[in-house]
């Protein structure tokens, strides 16, 4: 009897070690997470009236925790998002989340409110400096290993430098000169830092920029061999070079070479208009690419 007393006693605490020990791995497991933990904004919306929340980058992911949620980019604006009750009264708290373009990551936890004290929210003024510093980076497929944060930084950084590395690599024509005024590379991407001069009184509204590769000399009737290659950034958007004034622009793609007998064009063409602008870059100029670690680059 005092045998199986024994028994049922070394059970016991076998079964109270084991779980003491479940319990400490889960509450060590807890702990690891709550140390990683994305601290959510919470916000107030109603069903009568739109919230909109204004971002640094453009918008590329929304999901709502719930139906009690509506949402949607507004017209014409990348980063604007619009979002309101589907529900009126709801009770039960819900949430929500975004990525955006720079790969970061936002987190709302969200209440109904019939009268909410704030409708309109800018995130680049609530973002927390702990935020920026940790940078939440989600990595899109396109960037590969390439934080978009780091990118978004190395093609500001370019751009506000404004160094012209390059000097024989331009084209003039009509009172428009478009230049390359750099190559870059970093962890298998260029950064090509470009700028037009509008020396002219009539605007030049950008339509589309193309990047190909070409063959140098086509013989007449001879097919042209064309390989088209899109940017996977560029660090703003194309817009309108007003009369007698210069602006920049710095494109993201990957890393690639070209055989010698083919160049790389870049195109710029004009909206409603015929002053498009070639550049050709050889071979040559992308292998002596500017390495961004080389630089030390700062942002002035």
């Amino acid at each position: 009897m005092k045998a199986i007393f024994k028994s049922l006693l070394a059970l016991a605490c076998l079964i109270s070690f084991c779980s003491n020990a479940k319990a400490q791995q889960n509450a060590s497991n807890t702990s690891k997470l709550t140390m990683g933990k994305v601290e959510p904004y919470e916000m107030q919306i109603t069903y009568n009236k739109t919230t909109h929340l204004i971002f640094p980058s453009a918008i590329r992911y929304v999901d709502l925790g719930s139906d009690y949620l509506i949402a949607g980019k507004a017209d014409d604006a990348e980063n604007v998002l619009r979002i309101k009750a589907a529900v009126k009264d709801f009770i039960e708290e819900t949430n929500f989340s975004v990525i955006t373009e720079d790969g970061r990551f936002y987190n709302f936890n969200v209440f109904y409110n019939p009268y909410p004290s704030t409708l309109n929210y800018d995130l680049l003024t609530m973002q927390k400096a702990s935020d920026r510093e940790s940078g939440n980076d989600v990595l899109f497929e396109e960037l590969g290993n390439n934080k978009p944060s780091l990118a978004g930084l190395l093609m500001e950084t370019i751009y506000k430098n404004d160094k012209r590395i390059i000097k024989h690599i331009a084209s003039k024509s009509y009172g428009i000169q478009y230049l390359l005024k750099g190559i870059y590379i970093q962890n298998g991407k260029f950064y090509f830092h470009t700028e037009m001069r509008n020396k002219s009184n009539v605007p030049f509204k950008i339509d589309f920029v193309n990047f190909k590769i070409v063959d140098k000399k086509v013989a007449k009737r001879t097919v042209v061999q064309e390989k088209p290659l899109t940017p996977l950034r560029m660090y703003k958007p194309l817009a309108e070079i007003e009369g007698n004034t210069a602006d920049q622009n710095v494109f993201l793609l990957d890393q690639f070479t070209i055989t010698d007998d083919k160049v790389l064009v870049i195109e710029i063409f004009e909206k409603n208009g015929g002053r498009q602008q070639v550049l050709e870059i050889q071979n040559s100029d992308l292998v002596h690419a500017r390495q961004v670690n080389d630089m030390h680059l700062k942002i002035h």
